[in-house]
């Protein structure tokens, strides 16, 4: 076990703790060693060259990620991509690709490719061209809305093809965000950089779909090639910050492992070390979760009689959620650790299932209060930045491509299995079984959370 080198200060702020390790995985269990060069010294929890540019690369990233929540407000899976789902004649279980295909996305593609994220020497330049094609995959959707105004009669399949080559994309994309911010931020500062770019990225993005979506939806439909142009037009200028990161290259490396042998080496380690697998646990039934997320709208429109325009508080109300619950996440973070925050954040979600269920029974109070179900559903994208950051800090950052892409493959194999089924059985026998089939895996989720270590001093 490797600790940290001591240092006065890093570039960000913070006290260095030379007693605190960096990484809790024993690599002794996996066989694993450290492929650093003797030459790079790690302080801050990465290496002496690249803590050189850690301040400018911190705002860099910060930058990127706020351009992606802008974007990402105006296509969300729990509020927007369902309800244009239902417009061109969804189901719930043509509703459950949408979870289905975000999981498969993030979970297969950036295992199999995880050696050549690892291997490529600088890795801004790959994180920029998976940016350019989540934005392409949106302006094509608004072109095609735009020319065909809404009746191409193949327009759910293509829609879903569509979608799947955008989750690829953005699976690879996030195994990679994910990776450069453990090379390049150190390890006090990425609670803070969770915290500010889910922040000012959901002001910007609250404002935006405050100004915008008024204009663009009514109660019967919307003007999807805006909304969609919008979201493309915000991914592909997150595309072009990616070059102005200043990435210290990496060794240069040739080993490259098959998939099946990936696939290995990624169950040894969850096999070998006791605390990754219970995290593995934590991250397949926080997973869960995402079953749900595209039926809460479906619910509340069908249950309390409201229209598309009713979209526009939900989707707001989730980004506040989001922006404002990333705060003390973030700052309790970088203070105690990502492990205590973890089980704040698996708790809170927990309410929401039987929170939707019971706000549909109250008529209209229910109709005033549902916003705040998506308030908390705004704790999912931060439950997963928080899992990847506590991830970060099991193992070493040569390991990180393979640590990340295990944890996206245990997050997505129960939703894959699940997805469809689930929505299919709403349809058949309602939202209720369904909705508290999920509470009962996210209860066992957040009691798993009370047997993870705390990396940062090794401490159950």
């Amino acid at each position: 076990m490797r600790e940290n080198e001591s240092a006065d200060s890093n570039d960000s702020g913070e006290q260095s703790n030379p007693q605190r390790p960096e990484a809790f995985h024993r690599k002794e269990a996996t066989g694993e060693r450290s492929m650093l060069p003797d030459s790079a010294p790690m302080v801050g929890g990465i290496r002496e060259d690249c803590r050189q540019h850690a301040k400018a690369n911190f705002f860099g990233i910060t930058f990127y990620q706020i351009l992606l929540r802008i974007g990402w407000i105006f296509k969300t899976e729990s509020v927007i991509m369902p309800a244009f789902l239902d417009l061109i004649g969804g189901s719930g279980w043509l509703r459950g690709f949408l979870p289905m295909l975000n999981r498969f996305g993030q979970s297969i593609p950036p295992l199999l490719i995880s050696e050549r994220v690892r291997n490529r020497t600088q890795k801004k330049y790959f994180l920029a061209c998976t940016t350019i094609v989540m934005g392409l995959c949106f302006v094509f959707l608004s072109l095609l809305w735009n020319f065909t105004e809404g009746k191409f009669v193949a327009m759910p399949l293509v829609f879903l093809v569509v979608y799947g080559i955008f989750f690829v994309a953005t699976g690879i994309n996030q195994l990679i965000v994910n990776t450069l911010i453990g090379k390049l931020v150190v390890v006090n500062a990425r609670g803070r950089l969770a915290a500010a770019s889910s922040l000012v990225g959901g002001i910007g993005a609250v404002l935006s779909a405050w100004f915008l979506l008024r204009n663009w939806l009514s109660d019967e439909s919307g003007r999807f090639e805006l909304i969609f142009g919008f979201t493309g037009v915000a991914f592909l200028l997150a595309g072009m910050v990616c070059f102005f990161l200043i990435e210290p290259k990496d060794e240069s490396r040739t080993d490259l492992q098959s998939s099946s042998r990936l696939l290995k080496s990624s169950l040894k380690t969850v096999v070998a070390d006791k605390n990754f697998r219970v995290l593995m646990i934590v991250a397949a039934m926080f997973g869960m979760s995402m079953v749900l997320t595209p039926h809460y709208q479906t619910l509340a429109r069908e249950r309390l009689s409201v229209g598309f325009t009713s979209l526009i508080p939900w989707v707001i109300a989730q980004h506040i959620g989001a922006s404002l619950l990333s705060i003390p996440a973030g700052w309790i973070a970088d203070r105690w650790g990502n492990r205590i925050v973890l089980k704040w954040l698996m708790f809170m979600l927990c309410l929401t299932p039987v929170l939707g269920l019971g706000l549909t029974q109250l008529g209209s109070i229910g109709r005033q209060l549902y916003p705040f179900v998506f308030f908390l559903l705004g704790l999912v994208p931060i439950t997963l930045r928080f899992l990847n950051n506590y991830t970060l800090e099991v193992t070493d950052s040569e390991n990180h491509p393979k640590y990340l892409s295990t944890l996206g493959l245990f997050l997505s194999v129960p939703v894959m299995l699940t997805a469809i089924l689930f929505g299919s059985m709403i349809d058949w026998f309602g939202f209720g079984f369904v909705f508290l089939a999920v509470w009962c895996c996210m209860l066992f989720g957040w009691a798993m959370t009370f047997r993870l270590e705390e990396p940062r001093n090794g401490s159950a």
